[in-house]
């Protein structure tokens, strides 16, 4: 499974895993419809909105929530 990082566009992280909207949004980083997640990163994001010293945290979060939920297609798949 391919990992999110730092340099994962944002728009593209919403539109393949809109469930790490809620948080993103808990870490008050409000891309969701924003004009400019269709080519910012993560990181460039992160930076934006002075929250650069969370990245490793957010990114473990945002990682947590996209494992689980390929993690349960895959079981999904099996049965």
């Amino acid at each position: 499974m391919k990992k999110i990082t730092k340099k994962t566009l944002i728009n593209e992280l919403i539109e393949k895993n809109p469930e790490v909207t809620e948080i993103l949004m808990d870490y008050g980083l409000n891309c969701v419809g924003c004009h400019f997640s269709s080519h910012d990163t993560l990181e460039t994001g992160l930076k934006i909105h002075g929250l650069d010293h969370e990245m490793e945290m957010i990114l473990r979060d945002i990682n947590k929530v996209v494992d689980k939920k390929n993690l349960l297609k895959s079981m999904q798949k099996v049965n």
